[in-house]
């Protein structure tokens, strides 16, 4: 579905990519762990279309989706093509209500009865959403806040969900409920890049990871494999 081939990003004198190679295979979790300033970030930035506004440069490379070339296409016709990332810190809309910022995920389709189905299931994922859908963005809780910003995401009707750092800040009962829900959404048929953190809980539900160093790619297999790789547990489960 998704492929990157020897991408190079650069910010300024920085190199955040050197010859990224990633697949992200149709209806898998894919996991990117790695210490800060490895890429993770700046891989999905790269693949939404980004990377310009962020002050970056992708020097070289291609991204290719669903077998079209995106390495240079606009975010918006990116997004219309299926492909939705959930930014690091939630970035919902703090003064729009919870329900307008549904509705700003699926902006580019009509209200029609799909698009309230899609709506009710949101609610149906989140009832907490439900409850507070008249609450403005800016007064929910930080756990409320990423259930919005993957609702949102989801109204989008997208192939791929790319979620960044989607456990930052929360208690680990929320950390738990959110990766229930990211699994149940790849359940669907979804598919998704997920950066995170917490490599333990990412790679637990991973199909494939992928650990990064230095702008590129190091070591990769499956979640399971990686969590039992000696390299992966030292460098990032705090164990040895």
């Amino acid at each position: 579905m998704l492929q990157i081939n020897d991408l190079h990003v650069r910010y300024g004198g920085i190199q955040a990519l050197v010859g990224m190679n990633l697949r992200v295979d149709k209806g898998k979790i894919v996991t990117l762990v790695g210490a800060n300033g490895a890429g993770k970030s700046t891989t999905l930035r790269a693949v939404s279309g980004q990377i310009p506004s962020m002050g970056g440069w992708l020097t070289r490379g291609r991204i290719v989706f669903k077998g079209q070339d995106i390495t240079d296409m606009p975010v918006h016709k990116i997004v219309r093509l299926g492909v939705v990332q959930v930014p690091e810190g939630r970035h919902i809309f703090p003064n729009l209500t919870v329900l307008e910022n549904l509705y700003m995920g699926g902006f580019h389709r009509g209200r029609d009865q799909e698009f309230h189905k899609d709506l009710d299931h949101v609610f149906t994922l989140f009832p907490r959403l439900l409850e507070r859908k008249k609450q403005m963005g800016g007064t929910l809780s930080g756990g409320e806040r990423q259930m919005l910003a993957i609702g949102r995401a989801i109204m989008a009707r997208p192939e791929l969900i790319m979620l960044d750092e989607p456990s930052l800040g929360l208690s680990p009962k929320l950390v738990d409920e959110v990766f229930d829900i990211i699994g149940a959404i790849n359940n669907e048929g979804v598919t998704i890049l997920l950066v995170e953190q917490n490599a333990m809980a990412a790679l637990s539900i991973a199909h494939q990871g992928s650990v990064l160093e230095s702008g590129h790619v190091v070591l990769e297999g499956r979640g399971t494999e990686l969590l039992e790789d000696d390299r992966v547990r030292q460098a990032y489960l705090g164990e040895g």
